[in-house]
């Protein structure tokens, strides 16, 4: 399940691509396919040996370059180990409302992204976002431990990224579907387990099949629901050329 869009990003073969906050790797499964030289960086180290396990099964099925694929990277988004304009595209998906410094965090994807390059940002969007925190204290922080900080609108992030240096461009919103299913989770209580609710279990089910089958009838669903009840935001951006005299990379936090 993608949330960015790799034609609107334009991930070429043989790009070096960084997807920041990898999870379990789906931004980076479908960079190798396009065949992308990929960087995967992840806080968790689980998350990080899980990617180079499906990789493998990947590479052995003949859906990828087992050579594209560089070695995980266990980072911090604040204090990105890899040195300046080390990439052509860069992924940050559901990461960046994590981060209680987020300046720093968009000046250090400014940083490590070459002048010309492009990168994705994708965070919660404001209403969904804004239900499940109504809904549920549990949902996000301080409660919820590496839960959410903040709740970005999109004149917000694309603020962030002008200050950092970067040129926001196009944007669309994903999966109005996941956003009814975290509000029923929020309401009967984020933190229990799936199967221990029939509907959020029922709901969960439906998910899945949509996810693996596609059905023509919840795909234009979603279509026509993402501009109003997409759970996620995604706005593309640049880094110019040539430096900018009114936009300069910041650091202060702006949480």
């Amino acid at each position: 399940m993608l949330t960015v869009d790799f034609d609107r990003l334009d991930a070429r073969p043989g790009e070096r691509l960084l997807d920041l906050g990898c999870g379990f790797g789906r931004h980076a499964y479908e960079a190798l396919a396009r065949g992308a030289d990929v960087v995967t960086c992840d806080l968790g180290r689980p998350e990080l040996e899980s990617v180079i396990a499906t990789a493998a099964m990947m590479v052995e099925a003949g859906q990828a370059d087992g050579a594209r694929l560089l070695a995980p990277v266990q980072g911090d988004a604040t204090c990105l180990p890899f040195a300046d304009e080390s990439f052509d595209k860069v992924i940050a998906s559901e990461v960046l409302e994590h981060v209680l410094d987020d300046a720093t965090a968009f000046a250090e994807l400014h940083r490590v992204l070459r002048p010309g390059g492009t990168i994705a940002v994708t965070v919660p969007a404001w209403l969904p976002e804004q239900i499940c925190w109504k809904l549920s204290s549990d949902y996000h922080a301080p409660t919820a431990e590496g839960g959410h900080v903040r709740i970005y609108t999109s004149t917000q992030l694309r603020s962030r990224m002008e200050k950092a240096g970067l040129r926001p461009g196009a944007q669309h919103h994903a999966h109005a579907l996941h956003s009814p299913y975290w509000w029923l989770r929020c309401a009967v209580g984020p933190n229990k387990e799936i199967n221990e609710n029939r509907s959020v279990r029922a709901y969960h089910r439906l998910l899945e099949w949509d996810i693996v089958k596609q059905p023509l009838l919840t795909r234009t669903a979603e279509r026509i629901l993402n501009p109003v009840l997409g759970k996620s935001l995604v706005v593309y951006a640049s880094r110019p050329l040539a430096a900018s005299s009114t936009a300069r990379p910041e650091v202060a936090s702006a949480a």
